[in-house]
């Protein structure tokens, strides 16, 4: 998701336009974990909020319209507390029979990071993971593989 930004100069009674590209989805910054298990959401942020040390609490659910103009929720649980700097936010990828990300039907639940000071380390995130009660398996996902409309939604 690029925002393309044009400005106007003025030189001697010409305008001369220039094109600024500016990313926001900062991916340099921000970590996509896929995280399967059959526990209950509210269960899944409790053991990330002992094993991380943050604080994920409830907050607003997603609502997606599907194709047939339906209103499908997602759960969702933030710790906003580190803002701008860092955001943590653990989204259920399944509301019923429907998906958040199709094509990670798999994956129950979504843990995105945004680190703007530094970049989280991967791999010791999936491993400290992979040790909370419940959790049968987590996956790192590059965010520019996935190939869905509903990653912005992701984003705060």
């Amino acid at each position: 998701m690029y925002l393309y930004v044009l400005l106007l100069q003025t030189m001697s009674n010409r305008q001369k336009v220039t094109r600024v590209q500016l990313d926001l989805t900062g991916d340099n910054d921000s970590v996509l974990i896929g995280i399967v298990s059959s526990d209950a959401d509210y269960r899944i942020s409790l053991g990330i909020n002992k094993k991380m040390g943050i604080s994920l609490r409830h907050h607003n659910p997603l609502e997606i319209e599907d194709s047939d103009g339906n209103n499908i929720i997602f759960s969702r649980f933030s710790d906003i507390t580190g803002a701008p700097e860092i955001v943590f936010s653990l989204v259920s990828n399944r509301s019923g029979k429907k998906f958040l990300l199709k094509k990670l039907h798999n994956i129950d639940y979504l843990l995105y990071i945004h680190d703007s000071v530094k970049t989280p380390d991967r791999s010791s995130l999936v491993s400290r993971l992979r040790e909370i009660e419940g959790v049968t398996a987590v996956f790192d996902i590059d965010l520019k593989a996935v190939k869905d409309r509903n990653t912005e939604y992701l984003f705060y």
